[in-house]
Parts: C-alpha cells; structure tokens; sequence
C-alpha cells in the first residue's frame, strides 16, 4: 500500500529572509563587480589624461626635475628635431622610435604606458609604469566598491528586522489562538493586522461564529431533550406498568396497548423534531449549496402529506398560485417549513373546517401564506409562540411547541421573515413567510 508523501511545514518569515537576503546579496555583488570594473576603466582615462597633461606641460616649457634614481613611476624623455636626446629624467632610456599618441611597451622586463607628442621643435615621450599604475587603480576600486560592501550587512539587518516586524501580528496571533481554552470561540481581535492577514482572521471568526451557533444548538438540544424527554418517557413507563396490569382483561389491555402506541408516537414525533430544530439552528449551509426552487412543487408535497390528516377530520386544504414562484435554498428545510404550517393550521382548525396556502409576489418578494379557521392566536402571544416548548394556555390539541420553532429557524436560515396575524378571510390564523426578493 502506497504511503502518502508527509511534507514538512516551512517557515514563510525564513523562506522570505532567505529569498529577500539573497536578493540582496546577488544585487550587491553585481553592483560592487561593476562599480570595480567602472572604476578601473575611469582610472585608466585619468592616468591617459594624467600623461597627456604632462606631455603638453612640457611642451609649454614646464621645467621637469630629474626624478629619483630609484623611482620608475614616470619617465621623461624629449628629442630634438635632429633626433639627439635633449632631456631624460632618469637613466632608463625608452626605446627612440616613438609611436605617435598611446601604446603600451616593455623596457628591461618592466611593462609602460607611453604616450608620444611630436612638435616642429621637439619629440616629447612620457612613461608611466604598467604595475604600479593598475595598483593605484586598484586602490580607487576598493574605495568604490567599500560603500556596497558596508551597506548590503546594514541593509540586510534592517530587512531582517522588517520582516521580523511585519510578521509580528502573525505570531501574535498565533499566540493567542494556541492559549485559548477549547470552549472560547469569541472572535479574534483583528486591530493592526495588515491586508494580507486580515481576510483569514475574518474568516476565522466567521467560523467561530459558526462554530459557536453550532455548539449551542447542540448544547440546546442536549439540554430540551433531557428536560422535555423526561415526561413522556415517565408516560411511557407508567403505561407499561398498566399494561402489566391489565392481565387478561382483554378490554383494558387493548385500551393500555393503545395508550402505549399513542406515548411512543408522541416521543418519536417529538425527538424528530428536536433533531430537525438542532439541525436547523445549528447548519449554515454555503450558498454554492443553495438551487433555485419552485415552491409550488415543495407545497404540493407538503398537501400531500397532510391530506390524509386532514380528511380524517373532513377539513378542506386547497392551494392557490399566482404563476410559478422560485427561491433560493434547500428543498428539505423548506419542504419542512411548508409541511409544519400546514400540520398546525390542520390540527387546530376544527372539525370540518379550512386550510388556504396561498404562493405568490409581493413587491418582487415571493410569499407563501397559510391560512385557517382554528381559534387563532391572540395578538400578545404572536411573538412567544416561536419560543421551544411554548403552547398557549387555552390549547387543547397535543403537540410539543416545537413546529414554529422549527419554522423560524429555516426561514432565518434562507433569509426569510415569518410573521403571524389574523385571518380576515378565515378568522383563524394567517402565517406569512416572505422571502428575500
């Protein structure tokens, strides 16, 4: 079985040390190898100028000293037009035919740099040793090249140091995401974070927060269903313990059988909606996880599925449509939604009553609209009647006061607004959900 390659983490503040130091250095060197080769060539020219100079010195009248007889430097040598020698500034003497202008010439093993000026009057020749005029060249290019060579520590030392402190708010950060605690999901503070950083840490806490919606909900679900399960679980036994009694009364015993199927109903409805609500409070599904849906599919299956309730208890539910009207989320929370209004208008309308749920566009808003002809629900309770667990006080059909619940949490989830108010068609209750546009 092959083994997938493990790739060891690198460092982005010595990966970019390295590459910006590098660089640095690179440049640097290609800067001090042509700041050495262009003072040695403007060296050269001086000395050409620095002979030139001299040769026509000379042929203004300039006195000449002899030079030492040790010193080599800079030799004189001057003809005249008879080709005799008038003047030689030491005893080293240059070869008499002279090459008119520069050119470069070797006298007992020592290399010169000659240049030759011809007048009417006189042959003027000036030598300058090859040797020690590249070594004072070379000494002017290590003075040019020194600047580089002190500038590129000092400018690595301050990169290294602007780097270090650019990624400070990247360790800082890191500090103190290593030192929460596991259940401390507030945002991060994101106060100085350049640009490059900003984005992640926003989409950190955006995770946070879902993280923390998510982990409530899950808290909240743990904690209804030890609270809520408690009763019908207490039921149940109780029911078990007169269906033990019953012993062979037939009649008490199918009564207790029924009671029993009944309390199991209850529970399994109730745990499957504390799941939907959990899952409901605590998902936020991306929007690439989003389609475009016609409600008029979802409310024909949502009717379907209420119609057998309904005709037990000879209730009309109809269904109304303006044209095709289309949203955009999930079709399984929606089809909950849609299924949960219905179940309600249904079980509190009486006997023989109606159930409407109208689709349609307000303002470019689609809206659907159930309606029935139950009691309703007094205007100061509208608002608590979303809350878990909550049932009014007059109510006397079962349920666990967990359906508008359910129907806030997926109408928040696709952005939707929920509001309840009184049927004028019907008397009973009007619930309105209005999508974003």
């Amino acid at each position: 079985m092959a083994r997938t390659p493990v790739h060891s983490p690198h460092s982005l503040r010595r990966r970019l040390l390295w590459l910006v130091l590098a660089a640095i250095a690179f440049a640097s060197v290609l800067q001090a190898s042509t700041a050495y080769r262009t003072a040695l060539q403007q060296a050269d020219m001086m000395f050409d100028y620095h002979l030139q100079e001299l040769a026509r010195s000379v042929q203004g009248g300039m006195h000449v000293t002899p030079a030492d007889p040790g010193s080599t430097d800079v030799l004189v040598q001057i003809w005249g037009p008879d080709g005799a020698q008038i003047f030689r500034s030491t005893e080293m003497a240059l070869p008499e035919r002279a090459v008119l202008g520069f050119s470069d010439m070797s006298v007992n093993g020592v290399p010169y740099r000659v240049y030759s000026l011809q007048t009417p009057e006189q042959t003027i020749q000036i030598a300058q040793d090859l040797d020690e005029r590249q070594r004072r060249a070379r000494v002017l290019a290590v003075r040019a090249v020194l600047p580089v060579a002190l500038l590129a520590p000092l400018l690595m030392l301050a990169v290294w140091w602007l780097i270090s402190r650019s990624l400070a708010p990247v360790e800082r950060m890191r500090r103190q995401v290593a030192s929460r605690a596991a259940d401390d999901l507030s945002p991060l503070p994101d106060a100085g974070l350049p640009e490059e950083v900003l984005p992640l840490v926003q989409e950190l806490n955006l995770l946070f927060g879902r993280v923390r919606v998510a982990f409530a909900a899950q808290q909240n679900f743990v904690a209804d269903a030890a609270h809520e399960l408690r009763s019908p679980l207490t039921a149940l036994k109780l029911q078990a313990q007169a269906l033990r009694r019953a012993g062979g009364d037939a009649t008490a015993l199918e009564a207790a059988v029924a009671r029993l199927n009944e309390g199991i109903e209850r529970a399994i409805q109730l745990v499957g909606q504390l799941l939907v609500l959990a899952r409901e409070e605590g998902e936020r599904a991306s929007a690439a996880q989003w389609q475009r849906i016609d409600l008029e599919d979802l409310a024909r299956q949502a009717v379907a599925d209420v119609l057998p309730q309904a005709q037990a208890r000879k209730i009309d539910v109809g269904l109304v449509t303006q044209g095709q009207v289309w949203v955009r989320g999930q079709p399984e929370p929606l089809h909950i939604l849609l299924r949960n209004l219905l179940d309600n208008a249904v079980k509190y309308s009486p006997e023989g009553g109606q159930v409407d749920l109208a689709l349609g566009e307000h303002g470019g808003a689609p809206t659907l609209t159930v309606e029935d002809s139950g009691p309703g629900i007094p205007e100061a309770e509208r608002e608590r009647v979303f809350d878990r667990f909550y049932r009014a006080a007059d109510s006397h059909v079962a349920g666990s006061g967990l359906g508008l619940a359910i129907v806030r949490a997926v109408a928040r989830r696709h952005g939707a607004r929920v509001k309840l108010d009184r049927s004028e068609r019907l008397g009973g209750l009007k619930a309105e959900v209005v999508f974003p546009a």
